[in-house]
């Protein structure tokens, strides 16, 4: 679907200011839908005489049902399908009638408004609703009218939307959360059901009429800030302990004099205690990591106290790699006592376990240099931690076997390459050495050896995935191993 913007600049011949304005009433543009029990067309003409009109908004109320089940965005009408369009245009006047509407084939009552921008109409406004027949208005519906009829007269005059705006709060409130009208001396002139709902669930039980915010026990400090500047202001507040609420103070103007306001309030007491137990819930589980990864290397620690009074070499060896194995589940529980929820810009992991092998098991004259390549995204904890384990002990698979000593106890220096991509489907990860390659018949599944044999389990089993090992595509020497795992499988676990 199109958007105001696209709809601007093939259809139109707005300009960015223009634009920009037209965009800052779509996004304030809800009140007044709700207001009026009704749907609004934003109609912008496609050429400078007004001979036809696009549709470059439309908005739906919450307080009503619609009268346009399909969206209009981009429709095109000339001025015989919506004369009370081209008239509000041509005179820059609100005009009201009944028409037969092209889309639905019925009867539907407008409301033209006249969007006015630098004393100039820029595009015009359509309440559209079906004609009410034989209905006396309630107490709210005809309190919500008048308020939309003098943000209509705002329109017309361009006072609405304000050339200043507090920007989008993060909750988008709604007239059907709670509405409060206020007069000019920010008295409460009319209270909502909802609106009393929500200050009797807050403690406050009193009869609002002609008392200010202050005076019910709320901090009135958004109305008078939205009184002073004339534009809107949003704020929370909190009237007692544990209790929050959302304050928007939408101010009414004329002539340049403000004679009232609209405000919205909700309840979001419930909301921020959520909000609390999760950070605390957060701040709990990083505890937990932080303690495990601490675990692992106090575990660490002492293999490496072990390994020292090792008179066996081939002990020594063993629980050295045992150490590497630990530390690299330890660099998974690190980044997840640092980062916010479960998953893991994998990258951090990857960096810090080459280094460490390249560390560990590199020597003077042993040199093997290790680069990364690509970028293996944000991964859940439940594949980085299996992954840091199969790249740990593939990176030292390849400086055991793929640079295999001389005679003369010596070592050839080489290189490896770890390659990552992630396409958010599947991880493909490939060690990639310059080596002395396979062996003669080698098969990962037939391997017998520990490191290869916890790679190829914990690939099929815990990530679900494959592992191939081959001699390098681009036809040099050594060895390219590639794993393939699912990021959307189902896991044991």
């Amino acid at each position: 679907m199109a958007s105001l913007a696209e709809i601007a600049r093939t259809q139109t011949e707005l300009d960015p200011d223009d634009l920009a304005h037209l965009q800052r009433f779509i996004g304030s543009w809800g009140l007044v839908a709700d207001l009026c029990f009704s749907d609004l067309l934003l109609f912008v003409p496609t050429d400078a005489d007004g001979t036809h009109f696009v549709v470059a908004g439309q908005v739906r109320p919450t307080t009503n049902q619609t009268l346009y089940v399909r969206d209009l965005l981009g429709e095109i009408a000339d001025r015989e399908e919506r004369p009370l369009i081209a008239r509000s245009w041509r005179r820059g006047e609100i005009i009201e009638g009944e028409v037969t509407d092209p889309i639905i084939r019925e009867r539907v009552r407008m409301l033209c408004i006249p969007l006015r921008y630098r004393d100039r109409t820029i595009a015009v406004l359509s309440r559209e609703s079906t004609p009410s027949v034989g209905r006396a208005a309630g107490e709210l519906e005809r309190t919500y009218q008048e308020i939309f009829n003098r943000f209509a007269r705002m329109i017309a005059a361009g006072d609405f939307p304000y050339a200043r705006e507090d920007g989008e709060s993060e909750e988008n409130l709604r007239v059907g959360d709670g509405c409060l009208v206020l007069d000019g001396a920010a008295r409460v002139s009319y209270a909502s059901p909802n609106a009393v709902s929500a200050l009797h669930r807050i403690g406050i039980h009193v009869n609002t009429e002609g008392l200010r915010l202050g005076e019910l026990g709320l901090d009135d400090e958004p109305v008078r800030t939205a009184y002073a500047v004339a534009a809107p202001v949003t704020e929370e507040i909190d009237p007692r302990p544990g209790v929050s609420v959302l304050i928007r103070c939408i101010p009414l103007v004329d002539a340049a004099r403000v004679t009232g306001a609209v405000v919205l309030l909700r309840d979001v007491s419930e909301i921020r205690r959520r909000d609390r137990l999760l950070l605390s819930k957060d701040a709990t589980i990083r505890e937990i990591h932080h303690r495990v990864k601490n675990n692992l290397q106090t575990i660490s620690s002492l293999l490496r106290l072990q390994g020292r009074r090792m008179a066996s070499d081939e002990a020594k060896a063993a629980i050295g790699e045992s150490v590497r194995r630990i530390s690299s589940i330890a660099l998974v529980h690190d980044i997840l006592a640092r980062e916010a929820g479960e998953d893991i810009p994998f990258i951090e992991v990857l960096r810090p376990l080459v280094r460490m092998v390249e560390e560990s098991l590199s020597s003077p004259d042993h040199e093997v240099r290790f680069t990364v390549t690509g970028d293996p995204g944000t991964l859940p904890a439940g594949v980085a931690t299996p992954m840091a384990v199969v790249l740990n002990e593939l990176l030292q698979n390849t400086m055991d076997h793929a640079f295999p000593a001389d005679a003369d106890g010596g070592r050839p220096a080489g290189r490896v390459r770890v390659e990552m991509e992630n396409d958010g489907q599947e991880l493909v990860s490939r060690v990639i050495d310059d080596g002395v390659g396979l062996p003669e018949g080698f098969s990962v599944e037939r391997t017998t050896g520990l490191g290869l044999s916890i790679v190829r389990a914990l690939v099929t089993s815990d990530l679900t995935g494959t592992i191939d090992m081959f001699e390098p595509l681009d036809g040099g020497s050594g060895t390219e191993v590639e794993l393939r795992v699912p990021l959307d499988a189902e896991r044991p676990g």
